[in-house]
């Protein structure tokens, strides 16, 4: 970049600009396969849009939507897991089997399992396509974690929403095309990787009062709006005159790109992340209110309900609380209260609204847990005991556009810790999300070092079983 537009930068800077340019989540670079998006969808899509809900810390299974009657009748006792040999085996002489306090029994017209635990996910069981033989390749949360939003547990990659940011575009000028809402710490797991910046998502925290930003620098309030297109016009005159002086400058023409979304979503985006516009039925429906254990998640799924619908192609919902070590008898039941009344209301509220039908919403943790316990002390009663990661079982659910509502697909041992049928890897999930969206998970690539990636890399395959 050159020094006038080193200047420029800075002058823009000074004007508000700046933060929201360089917070790499609204950057906007042109190069020349990468104005906006890949080439057209590879063959008709089935959903226009993800909302994805990620359950930080590892949902419990067998608590949730995979009961074990072995489980429950070895309650206490000590079992011999069905370990192969390439499993830590630190401990194994001290395994408890560790039934579940709470009854998953089967919901709806279609016999969905769902804890009660989640009274309210049951009223709408028969939106839900289950899968319960997930499975995926690390027991650690960072880079499972990491591997769930990109594909990888150990690099810098695009994540699942910037190709499909890249793949599809976005379906409004005036916003980005992937939003991330709550995110978690690891800024990789929404960043773009060697994919062009316009990709990578935007962070955004849900306001609690209309005076709160929900993206840092949204607004300038000691500059007039009309002040501040002026000196964006400005800007655009120095950065075309630079582009002029220096040659093609991608770089440069991504930063003005950048200022323009900006100064754009200044206009659009208070309005739309006002939550106040809705109506007090719809925010009860959503568990919204002073006090309420599900008031800032359900929040975030009114918003990203509201995201969705003003055309932003992929809005992810990070909820947290899932890590039960210790005490998951009395820690899971506060943080179900959290997220059961908001995901069922985003679930009616697409549905009343006729959105779900071309609406994808998925639901998974980056893992499972165990079915025998972990005491933390040693020496606590089995009642005060946890769950252990486990990345070779899990659940996860989709429901919406493209799948089968009232399904469960997969299932797993007597001791709820290995697929024996039906088993979906994260790599499988990935290329179905894809796939719902029109997009082939093997030729969704981008050229970098000297070879093709995708998201999937080598794996991946579309689970048909699950697609209506």
């Amino acid at each position: 970049m050159s020094e006038l537009s080193r200047r420029a930068l800075l002058q823009s800077t000074a004007c508000g600009f700046g933060g929201l340019a360089l917070h790499g989540l609204l950057a906007q670079q042109s190069l020349a396969k990468s104005e906006s998006r890949a080439e057209a969808p590879h063959h008709t899509p089935r959903a226009q849009r993800v909302i994805f809900l990620y359950m930080s810390g590892g949902p419990s299974q067998i608590d949730l939507f995979d009961p074990k009657p072995l489980i429950d009748q070895k309650h206490g006792t000590r079992i011999s897991p069905p370990i192969d040999g390439r499993e830590v085996t630190v401990g194994v002489d001290r395994y408890l089997a560790l039934g579940s306090k709470w009854q998953a029994t089967p919901r709806g017209a279609s016999g969905v399992t769902i804890s009660d635990l989640l009274p309210h996910l049951a009223r709408v069981a028969d939106e839900l396509c289950l899968l319960k033989a997930m499975e995926t390749d690390n027991e650690a949360h960072a880079p499972a974690s990491l591997q769930l939003h990109t594909g990888t547990s150990i690099d810098v990659r695009p994540s699942m929403g910037a190709w499909l940011s890249y793949g599809l575009g976005t379906a409004n000028h005036n916003l980005p095309g992937f939003i991330t809402i709550h995110p978690e710490s690891d800024v990789r797991t929404y960043g773009a990787g060697f994919l062009p910046a316009p990709h990578q998502g935007t962070p955004l925290t849900v306001p609690s009062r209309p005076e709160d930003l929900p993206i840092r620098n949204l607004r300038d309030p000691q500059t007039p709006p009309r002040v501040q297109e002026q000196r964006l016009g400005f800007l655009r005159q120095l950065n075309e005159r630079s582009k002029r002086l220096a040659g093609n400058d991608p770089q440069l023409e991504g930063m003005i790109q950048s200022f323009e979304l900006a100064f754009r979503m200044q206009k659009e985006t208070p309005g739309l992340v006002d939550l106040s516009r809705e109506t007090e039925a719809t925010q009860v429906r959503y568990g919204i209110g002073p006090g309420l254990p599900s008031d800032r998640n359900g929040r975030a799924c009114l918003l990203a309900r509201r995201l969705s619908e003003a055309g932003v192609r992929f809005v992810q919902v990070t909820m947290g609380g899932w890590d039960h070590h210790g005490d998951i008898r009395g820690a899971l039941p506060k943080t179900c209260a959290g997220v059961d009344q908001p995901i069922a209301g985003l679930l009616e509220d697409l549905r009343v609204r006729g959105l779900l039908d071309e609406t994808l919403v998925v639901w998974s943790g980056e893992f499972g847990r165990t079915p025998w316990s972990q005491d933390l002390s040693g020496t606590s009663p089995i009642e005060t005991h946890g769950r252990e990661h486990q990345p070779e079982s899990y659940c996860a659910w989709l429901a919406g556009a493209g799948v089968k509502a009232g399904l469960m697909h997969g299932r797993t041992d007597d001791w709820g810790y290995r697929p024996v049928e039906g088993a979906v890897h994260l790599y499988d999930l990935q290329a179905t999300i894809l796939h719902l969206l029109g997009l082939d998970h093997e030729r969704l690539t981008w050229r970098h070092s000297g070879r093709d990636y995708r998201l999937t890399d080598v794996h991946g395959r579309v689970v048909s079983e699950i697609l209506a």
